[in-house]
């Protein structure tokens, strides 16, 4: 079609709201928890980050862990608030899924000897494969990113 425009779409489409309701409230609970973690936690979250990510350690585990949980609540703001474009909203979670992924994948001690299957103590962190998976169903329907302007 000549003179027609592809633009961004704003309005969040209803099929999304269950993906974005669900795993939203639950990045939007965590942040919340974080605020008030004591110090116990939050060594013990500092050092778990520490070890995939090396340069966190360079960071005090009090600023280390406020800084998570206003991330989290950001994120998990932005999927249960439906004025935030399904196709931002999945941009974040994919890098903070991504992020958890990562981080997964880089600790031995969460998985079965050879492989990268779970153990009993990787159970929790392996699940967050599903919010990648949201991340990318909100990403890459095509419907949420773009409409035709003629």
């Amino acid at each position: 079609m000549l003179g027609s425009k592809i633009v961004l779409k704003r309005r969040t489409p209803v099929r999304h709201l269950p993906l974005r309701l669900a795993s939203g409230a639950h990045i939007l609970d965590s942040g919340l928890a974080k605020l008030h973690a004591d110090e116990e936690t939050t060594k013990r979250l500092h050092h778990f980050a520490s070890e995939a990510y090396p340069q966190a350690a360079d960071v005090d585990p009090d600023s280390f862990v406020k800084a998570l949980a206003a991330a989290e609540i950001a994120l998990g703001g932005a999927l249960v608030l439906p004025i935030v474009p399904s196709w931002l909203a999945g941009l974040g979670l994919a890098g903070f899924a991504g992020g958890l992924v990562h981080l997964y994948l880089r600790t031995p001690s969460l998985h079965r000897e050879g492989g990268v299957l779970p153990n009993q103590d990787g159970q929790a962190m392996a699940k967050d494969i599903w919010l990648l998976g949201i991340a990318l169903a909100l990403v890459l329907d095509r419907e949420s990113w773009f409409r035709r302007r003629h």
